[in-house]
């Protein structure tokens, strides 16, 4: 039984940080829960010293637009030595070993807490979104990577070493493509849905297809990622469509074993490539319905109703547990 983290809703203005692989978001979250500051910054291509010098600014900003804040909380990127509140694996981001913790809530004088992306978007999603009240909760998040959270039996799941849930490392075809991050794992979940899947897709079908709108659309600068696939896949593009319907297809088969190992009242699915929408997700929930076991296949799959304030969000909240944790009265 895991026991629900102690973590009050609504007791303060807490700054919540999303550190994610291609771009960082600061916000404020208020005592009503609403985002009351944000700012968006690339984290993409930094050097270790370049990413803490801007992870500073912006908390600094933070809290000139906010002076009332109580508690900072960082969802990052990586699998988080719990004992020793270090990053320890990092596939996207020069990460590893800095004690961002400790050097923030000594930056700012307040309470801090730091913990997997993915377990700060399900917890948001758990306590605001779309599994609201839920006691079993899956969520992916497909982005840059893909990140993984769990809550079983009402409270977040972190596993013995607080490596729990990387999701985005489940391997589903062994003979699948390497994984894009720095995980040596073939075929895992990250390797075929990801946004960086997504991109090296788009790569392979404008090679394959040079007078498609997809090709025509890189011929003029267009970057050929989700963003990209997914506008012209809403105009009518067949390719962009088709390369949707793939990475539907494949999410479907990874949440099919997901659903089977964790029987979830709901699998929840948030990330900037769920901004396709149903021509991910539709292709997604057919797949579902045909792999899946006879009673997990009744499991809802939702897009996070959060978006892509989710992580931040959820980071604010274990702020406010760093609070409660501190034994500061918010």
């Amino acid at each position: 039984m895991t026991a629900p983290d102690p973590i009050p809703v609504g007791a303060a203005e807490t700054v919540g940080v999303d550190l994610g692989g291609t771009k960082m978001l600061v916000g404020v979250v208020d005592r009503r829960g609403e985002v009351v500051h944000r700012r968006l910054s690339v984290s993409a291509g930094l050097t270790a010293a370049e990413l803490l010098a801007r992870l500073d600014e912006e908390i600094g900003l933070a809290l000139e637009a906010r002076p009332g804040v109580a508690a900072v909380g960082l969802g990052v990127p990586c699998i988080v030595d719990r004992g020793r509140e270090l990053c320890v694996i990092s596939n996207h981001l020069p990460l590893v070993g800095l004690p961002l913790r400790a050097r923030i809530a000594e930056l700012t004088g307040l309470p801090a807490a730091i913990d997997n992306d993915g377990n700060a978007a399900v917890l948001a999603e758990q306590r605001r979104g779309a599994a609201k009240g839920a006691e079993n909760v899956v969520m992916l998040t497909l982005g840059t990577g893909i990140g993984g959270g769990l809550i079983l039996d009402g409270g977040l799941y972190r596993g013995t070493r607080g490596a729990a849930a990387e999701l985005g490392h489940f391997v589903v075809d062994i003979d699948g493509p390497p994984c894009p991050g720095r995980c040596p794992n073939n075929g895992c979940i990250e390797a075929l849905v990801s946004g960086t899947a997504l991109g090296l897709e788009a790569e392979r079908a404008i090679a394959a297809n040079p007078d498609s709108a997809l090709a025509r659309a890189a011929d003029t600068g267009a970057r050929p990622d989700g963003a990209l696939v997914t506008d012209l896949a809403r105009k009518g593009d067949p390719i962009s469509a088709g390369l949707l319907e793939t990475m539907g297809r494949r999410l479907g088969y990874a949440l099919t074993g997901l659903a089977n190992v964790f029987d979830p009242d709901v699998i929840v699915i948030g990330g900037g490539v769920v901004d396709a929408g149903d021509l991910l997700l539709g292709p997604a929930r057919s797949e579902f319905e045909r792999r899946a076991l006879t009673p997990q296949r009744e499991t809802p799959i939702r897009p996070a109703e959060l978006g892509p304030d989710a992580g931040m969000i959820g980071a604010s909240i274990l702020g406010l547990g760093a609070l409660a944790k501190a034994g500061v009265a918010a």
